[in-house]
C-alpha cells in the first residue's frame, strides 16, 4: 500500500515521493540493466538516463499501481537506444545466468547467444525475471498473444539448439 501512495504523490509532483520510489524498485531495475548489458558501466549509464527520463514524464501516469511496470517499460526503452549506440559492437552474452560457470551454464549462455535480441529479452523476463506474460505484455507494449509466440519460437530454437548439441 505504501508504494502506491508514493506513486501517488510522485505522479502528482512530489520529488521526495519520486526518490523514494526509485529507491525502492533500484535493485529490481539495476539487476535488469545489468543483465541487459552485462557491464556495470552500461547499467548505470541506464539507471541515470531512466532516472532522468522518468523524473520528466512521471505526470503522464494513468494508474499509479502501474508505476513499476511503467519503470521497467522506460528501462528497457533506455536499454534499446543505449545498444542502438553501440550497434556496432556484436550483443553477446547478454543474460546473466548466474555466478556459477558450469558446462551447463556455459552451454546455456551459448545456446541464448544464438537467439536474436528480441527473443533474449523475453526468455530474461519471462524464465529469469519470473514475469508473468500479461506484464510482459504490458512491458514490452504488444498483445499477450505476440509474447506468448515469440517465446514459443525461442523456446524452440533453444531446443533445436540443445538437440543438436547431444547429437554431437
Amino acid at each position: 500500500m505504501l508504494e502506491i501512495e508514493l506513486a501517488k504523490k510522485a505522479i502528482a509532483g512530489d520529488e521526495q515521493a519520486f526518490i523514494e520510489i526509485h529507491e525502492l524498485f533500484e535493485d529490481v531495475l539495476y539487476r535488469i540493466a545489468s543483465s541487459y548489458f552485462h557491464n556495470e558501466h552500461d547499467a548505470i549509464e541506464a539507471m541515470q538516463e531512466l532516472t532522468y527520463r522518468s523524473f520528466r514524464k512521471i505526470h503522464t501516469v494513468k494508474e499509479p499501481t502501474y508505476l513499476s511496470t511503467w519503470l521497467v517499460r522506460i528501462l528497457l526503452n533506455v536499454c534499446h537506444d543505449i545498444q542502438k549506440k553501440k550497434s556496432r559492437m556484436q550483443l553477446r552474452d547478454t543474460v546473466e545466468i548466474g555466478e556459477y560457470h558450469d558446462n551447463s551454464s556455459l552451454e546455456l549462455r551459448e545456446a541464448l547467444a544464438k537467439l536474436s535480441h528480441e527473443q533474449q529479452e523475453l526468455i530474461f523476463l519471462k524464465y529469469f525475471r519470473d514475469m508473468k506474460n500479461q506484464d510482459i505484455a504490458e512491458v514490452q507494449n504488444i498483445p499477450e498473444g505476440t509474447v506468448k509466440s515469440r517465446l514459443h519460437t525461442a523456446l524452440q530454437k533453444l531446443r533445436l539448439f540443445f538437440k543438436e548439441e547431444d547429437a554431437k
